[in-house]
């Protein structure tokens, strides 16, 4: 004989059982990106306008390589997740199957890019 009730058993349990802990990441990742977009739009910004040797000097910067590969994998895995709830809510069947490996293919390729010319740049 079980004692739970119904709200027990549902108790921390989204429709797919992990509403909560993408929340979460959700609210982690837009914090951490708060804090990295703005120094990232101050070293871009500055570059701007930079002959090629010297905007290679700043994002060989380690500090500077480390903020900007920060900021595109967690901002590409920000905007993954984002799309993908977007897609859940507002797709069904084969079309939101079809559009989340789509979003889920351009996000990991674009860090994947990312990361390279970055390594590349700092190396």
């Amino acid at each position: 004989m079980r004692y739970l009730t119904d709200r027990k058993r549902a108790e921390g349990r989204g429709a797919s059982g992990t509403g909560t802990e993408h929340h979460w990441y959700m609210t982690v990742s837009a914090v951490g990106l708060a804090l990295i977009v703005p120094i990232l739009i101050y070293v871009i910004g500055s570059t701007l306008g930079s002959d090629r040797a010297t905007v290679l000097d700043v994002f060989a910067h380690p500090v500077i390589a480390i903020l900007t590969g920060l900021g595109l994998f967690v901002g590409l895995q920000h905007f993954q997740k984002g799309a993908q709830t977007a897609i859940e809510d507002y797709f069904r069947k084969s079309t939101k199957k079809v559009l989340i490996i789509s979003v889920t293919v351009l996000s990991y390729g674009l860090t994947a890019f990312g990361l390279f010319a970055l390594a590349k740049i700092a190396l």
